[in-house]
């Protein structure tokens, strides 16, 4: 695998601007070399010798005719997307999701695979490598059109050496994910924090295509937050901006797995659900979940209390309603500290945004600043379940498109 190359170095500059010719021809295609020169500020010459590199190289391909300006009518370029392919690597809380995509995003394959009990880093390493390994194998019979590897991995992750810091779900810390798999496959390994990297899939193919400035707000087993500021991923000083689930909404509310009191997460979380519609029902509410439990209410869960919901359970409703109170006030803060233009929801709660969403809304205009609030735009994600393997393969499209990507790619140097 080639070293990055100095920006300062001619061949650098080759590879940032194969690197930015690459982005726009992605972004505008089909699009004439002449429209590249203007849009990159290049000379039509480095232009045509770069973009000659790179249809060698199978990035690209030349493809309709466009409208003539006097002269021959221009051959259009665009993207060689079906000629290689990236893989995205989900590791969740409970299990391992592997997919490999074209470079337009559109997902090939996917695999999944449940972790083992208690098991150590290396069996995690090992469930990672295997996923990737079938993943690879079902959509392609060698390796060469595979470009890199994304990771979207929970908990506190280190992006620039690679490593999960902290996988609080599986009790890990420390382990070497990038190095791993670079060293088992050969390839560039990019590893972020699963709802950072959701956030990057959104930018690119999503909800958040085209706005500078938007944060992605997951909400499952725990809550996290991906940040975009000016169009870039906003990490924090040691990688841990966005952990709003860990921001305190009651301080006289549950103790929470960091060991504080009344965060977001112990209000809007899964368990959170669970817990209130137990505390309901045990305080005499009628709800047909008890039914559905038999009794057992500890075998309670979310999909239960939207299904309820929708049947015009009471129980099921309020502990919706209390829920998208609660996220209202969490969003308020995000939305007075950051003023971001769209905030775009995702995970199971957003499944039930017919009963959380008017809450939320109705906290937001009470509690909110006015004009940062009337700026906001509250959204639902669309990217469905694949949303962090679709995080993860960004990261190695980046890699790719933006500049000094390219000094990765070995067969372009």
């Amino acid at each position: 695998m080639s070293e990055m190359i100095p920006v300062g170095s001619f061949q650098g500059m080759k590879s940032l601007n194969k690197s930015a010719i690459l982005n726009v021809v992605r972004q505008y295609a089909p699009i004439s070399r002449s429209k590249i020169a203007k849009l990159t500020k290049l000379t039509p010459p480095t232009v045509t010798n770069l973009v000659g590199e790179l249809i060698e190289a199978h990035l690209v391909v030349e493809s309709t005719l466009g409208e003539s300006t006097g002269g021959r009518k221009p051959i259009l370029l665009r993207i060689n997307s079906s000629a290689f392919y990236v893989i995205g690597v989900y590791a969740g809380a409970k299990r391992v999701k592997a997919v490999t995509a074209h470079l337009d995003g559109r997902v090939v394959k996917q695999v999944e695979m449940q972790y083992a009990d208690n098991q150590t880093s290396e069996q995690f390493l090992l469930t990672l490598e295997t996923a990737v390994q079938e993943v690879m194998q079902s959509t392609h019979p060698s390796r060469e059109p595979f470009l890199g590897i994304g990771v979207g991995m929970h908990g506190l992750v280190d992006p620039e050496q690679g490593l999960s810091l902290f996988a609080p779900h599986l009790n890990l810390r420390h382990i070497p994910i990038k190095s791993a798999l670079e060293k088992r496959f050969k390839l560039p390994v990019e590893v972020e924090n699963d709802v950072r990297a959701q956030a990057l899939a959104e930018s690119w193919f999503g909800k958040g295509t085209g706005v500078l400035n938007f944060i992605c707000v997951h909400v499952g087993t725990g809550v996290g937050a991906g940040i975009i500021i000016d169009n870039k991923l906003y990490r924090g000083t040691s990688f841990t901006a966005g952990e709003i689930g860990h921001t305190t909404i009651d301080s006289n509310g549950p103790k929470c797995s960091c060991g504080n009191y009344g965060c977001l997460e112990t209000m809007v979380g899964g368990s959170a659900l669970t817990r209130r519609a137990q505390k309901a029902i045990r305080s005499g509410k009628d709800s047909m979940i008890e039914d559905w439990v038999a009794g057992d209410l500890d075998k309670i869960d979310g999909k239960m209390l939207y299904r309820a919901a929708q049947l015009g359970d009471q129980v099921a409703i309020e502990v919706l309603a209390d829920t998208g109170r609660y996220l209202g006030i969490g969003l308020t803060n995000l939305i007075n500290t950051l003023n971001p233009a769209l905030i775009i929801l995702s995970g199971g709660i957003s499944r039930a945004e017919n009963f959380i969403l008017k809450p939320l809304l109705k906290t937001l205009e009470k509690r909110a600043l006015t004009k940062p609030a009337d700026a906001v735009t509250i959204a639902i994600s669309e990217l469905g379940e694949n949303s962090f393997a679709i995080g993860a393969f960004t990261l190695s499209l980046i890699k790719l498109f933006t500049p000094a990507g390219l000094g990765n790619v070995d067969f372009l140097i």
